[in-house]
């Protein structure tokens, strides 16, 4: 695509709080001044937000207030006013009862931050899962010149000589526990292992997925995604975007110009390359959604079908993030994409030129952390969308980490009928359940849950877990974390809590999964399903008020990225009133 920057000198908007010697304009800079801001700060020149989702409690992001530094000195550089805005930072390891029900929040909280205050340009300072979908909405529903800075995955983690990914062996120390294969004091020394630097998830879960899909969208600058967060170059990276948001905001290249349909399908074609998060699904399309974007599940399995997995890390393959940076990062994949026609070469990123050009020079230094096509670790990677009776608006699996001999499948389904439901029952030895059964949960979507916790990859029973069996079908209307694996079909639309088919599942239904069919199917008849939908009542609520009320009242569902509905489509002006 073609962009024309705007003209420049030319009045911004934050000269409508600075700008003049009247009433108000003293009263908004001699409030600032006692910061010790020098006066020509107010001259004229672009005024730029860090919008920092730093937490002690976000233990992905506790490091960004250094990063903060960097970016400022990048502003500085080149002729701006940085100014550091603490921002909601919705943690993915400490918030309950889910950080996805705080993600809309914590978009609404960034967009009127930006809106009603003096800035001409942001920089989105993210890291941890949640932070960067929530940041990105909040900046599409106001259109400022936006750029994302991630914080960078942590160091490699070691056990034993063993590779230990953040998240990914987690569950599979947990499930070794249950099956008496480790034991429990052994967990806790690999305790130690799994986060031993500042930094996101070391493997491609959610946050690296995330990253990467803001480097594919075009809206951080090129090589962002992989840098470990305590290498040099990621404070490079955070003072070269603090320069660069200040030439955005004089040629006012904006969300709307960078993230269009193109740019979408580039991301979709990259989670796939890299074998990325479930979960990118449903934060790009709320994304999208933001922008004014028409994208849907239909993109997803349309764009994801013809592309290769050729990235080897957890949790679909074996290295981690440290070792994907060495081999080049996501210039890399986004190369090879290119290479195979599979790239949107003229989309726009934020360094002002096609993405292509940031990306055809990128050399591979290790072909076995980035795999030439005939070498992929799955020849369809790409997040398959699966529908029928079961999920008449869809349902999401990742096939790159799912057992090959499960994606096709019939199955006895064993119901649970919410999460505590799953807990009361699952080491119960009792339970009429083996490893040919399909696992099903209830209840657990973005109504439901509420929040739509990632508690979609189930543990197995340990009575499976015995046998050495270590994946079965598991279906439910929840997310899984982007560092789990297992043949694990998520976001089933509509929820049970919304009187999804789902809803109506009974222990003893056998079910067909076929993914290379994208089917998902419930063996009884129409006039069954109907019956049972019909009897089906939906549980009272047990919130009062708040924002737990407001979510439960808008939320859409998991097929249109689960946004408030009220906010879907609400880019408009980011002006603020003077009420002075």
């Amino acid at each position: 695509m073609t962009f024309k920057p705007a003209q420049w000198p030319r009045k911004l908007r934050s000269q409508e709080w600075f700008g003049g010697t009247g009433r108000d304009q003293i009263y908004h800079r001699g409030w600032m001044k006692n910061q010790g801001f020098t006066h020509d700060m107010f001259d004229g020149r672009p005024v730029i937000g860090i919008l920092n989702t730093w937490s002690e409690l976000t233990p992905c992001n506790a490091h960004l207030r250094e990063l903060a530094d960097r970016v400022k000195n990048g502003v500085y550089e080149a002729g701006g006013f940085p100014v550091e805005v603490p921002v909601f930072s919705a943690s993915e390891s400490t918030f309950r009862p889910t950080a996805m029900m705080y993600r809309n929040l914590a978009a609404l909280a960034v967009e009127e931050t930006i809106r009603g205050q003096p800035m001409d340009g942001v920089v989105l300072l993210v890291g941890c899962d949640k932070t960067t979908p929530s940041l990105l909405m909040g900046a599409a529903s106001t259109d400022l010149p936006s750029i994302v800075v991630t914080g960078g995955p942590m160091l490699n983690g070691y056990f034993r000589g063993e590779r230990v990914g953040s998240g990914t062996h987690l569950w599979k120390f947990s499930e070794a526990v249950k099956a008496g294969e480790m034991s429990a004091e052994d967990f806790l020394e690999a305790e130690a292992s799994m986060s031993r630097s500042a930094g996101t998830c070391n493997t491609m879960g959610t946050a690296s997925t995330m990253a990467s899909m803001a480097e594919a969208l075009g809206m951080a600058l090129s090589g962002n995604a992989a840098i470990p967060a305590v290498d040099s170059r990621r404070r490079v990276m955070a003072q070269m975007s603090g320069r660069r948001i200040v030439d955005m905001v004089k040629d006012d290249l904006k969300p709307s110009d960078v993230m269009t349909k193109q740019a979408f399908e580039n991301a979709i074609r990259t989670n796939g390359a890299i074998g990325g998060s479930t979960n990118a699904v449903i934060h790009l399309l709320a994304i999208a959604g933001r922008v004014g974007v028409d994208l849907t599940l239909d993109d997803w399995d349309r764009c994801g079908r013809e592309v290769a997995t050729i990235v080897n890390l957890m949790p679909s393959g074996k290295y981690l993030m440290e070792e994907f940076f060495y081999a080049g990062g996501l210039p890399v994949v986004l190369k090879h994409l290119g290479e195979a026609g599979l790239l949107h070469k003229d989309a726009m990123t934020v360094s002002g030129t096609a993405i292509w050009d940031e990306v055809k020079g990128a050399v591979n230094t290790n072909e076995d952390v980035i795999r030439p096509v005939d070498k992929a670790l799955t020849p369809e990677g790409g997040i398959a969308v699966l529908k029928g009776n079961l999920a008449p608006k869809g349902a999401v699996i990742k096939p790159s980490a799912a057992s090959q001999h499960l994606l096709k499948h019939r199955g006895r389904a064993v119901v649970f009928e919410d999460i505590d439901d799953y807990k009361a029952k699952i080491n119960d030895e009792a339970l009429d359940i083996d490893e040919t059964c399909v696992m099903v949960l209830k209840n657990c979507g973005p109504k439901g849950y509420p929040g739509m916790a990632e508690v979609g990859n189930m543990g197995l029973p340990p009575k499976v877990l015995k046998k050495g069996i270590t994946d079965m079908v598991r279906i439910s209307d929840a997310r899984m974390s982007g560092t789990a694996y297992g043949t694990v079909i998520l976001h089933t639309s509509p929820e049970a809590a919304d009187g999804g088919p789902l809803a109506v599942v009974q222990n003893g239904d056998m079910i067909d999964l076929d993914v290379e069919a994208r089917s998902i199917h419930i063996d009884i008849s129409d006039d069954e399903l109907a019956a049972r939908l019909k009897a089906w009542k939906p549980a009272a609520s047990t919130v009062p008020s708040g924002y737990a009320w407001l979510h439960e009242t808008h939320v859409r569902g998991a097929d249109t990225g689960a946004d408030l509905d009220f906010l879907i489509g609400c880019r408009g002006s980011a002006v603020g009133k003077d009420s002075h």
